[in-house]
């Protein structure tokens, strides 16, 4: 799957909410640590899951504090470390969309 067809739904499930595009671009920004400019390279290059991660310039270290479910998997048991890598982001993504404060999402 391309995250430039799942961007623009993370884009969707906030923006019902009253929340924005800046905002999961920040929490992309925070959790791989690319830019405006690469995150937009990555989504004209439509690159899939695994390559939008694998060239993620630094993963955040506090990721590891993501905690909770997401689709029914509880994500700091979750092995694999691709499938962890992207239900942080849904993850994320979800706290966003349920109104929490941003500060919290990016466990500042």
């Amino acid at each position: 799957m391309s995250f430039s067809s799942v961007y623009p739904l993370y884009i969707q499930k906030v923006e019902r909410k009253g929340r924005t595009q800046a905002e999961v671009d920040e929490i992309i920004f925070w959790l791989t640590g690319y830019d405006k400019q690469g995150l937009q390279v990555q989504i004209d290059r439509e690159v899939d899951l695994e390559t939008f991660f694998r060239e993620a310039p630094q993963m955040n270290p506090n990721a590891n504090k993501i905690t909770g479910v997401i689709c029914g998997y509880r994500v700091e048991d979750i092995q694999e470390p691709l499938m962890q890598k992207i239900r942080w982001l849904d993850k994320l993504i979800d706290e966003l969309a349920k109104g929490r404060p941003m500060e919290k999402i990016l466990r500042s």
